[in-house]
């Protein structure tokens, strides 16, 4: 896959793509080790607590039990999305607005809609 880079640090891929036929262009974003390591940490803490959920399941462990383990997990969901949405706007929104992007204000409300379902 080629990948072009951009001077605010972000790349864009292009080249195969899920749509057959057609090239795909898909924003990454290249993060610090700091930033990095946070999210990933707080992945493997959810991954962990889903896998408790799967244990708690097979040993019969009573509904609300599970219940209130699963609202735990959603718990630690949501403060993941604030955490990558607080970095997005810092970084990913800011710096596009900066250069004139106006198109990404419209991407970051289609965004929060998602999230606010």
């Amino acid at each position: 896959m080629e990948k072009e880079y951009a001077e605010d640090g972000f790349t864009e891929e292009k080249g195969a793509c899920c749509h057959e036929g057609k090239e795909c262009c898909q924003k990454t974003k290249e993060r610090s080790d700091k930033e990095y390591r946070d999210l990933v940490n707080r992945l493997n803490r959810i991954d962990g607590q889903v896998r408790g959920l799967k244990r708690m399941l097979e040993s019969d462990a009573y509904c609300t039990d599970i219940l209130v383990q699963v609202s735990a997990v959603n718990a630690a969901l949501n403060s993941f999305n604030k955490v990558l949405l607080a970095n997005h706007i810092r970084t990913c929104v800011a710096e596009d607005i900066r250069a004139g992007k106006d198109e990404t204000i419209d991407e970051l409300v289609a965004t929060l809609q998602k999230l606010m379902r």
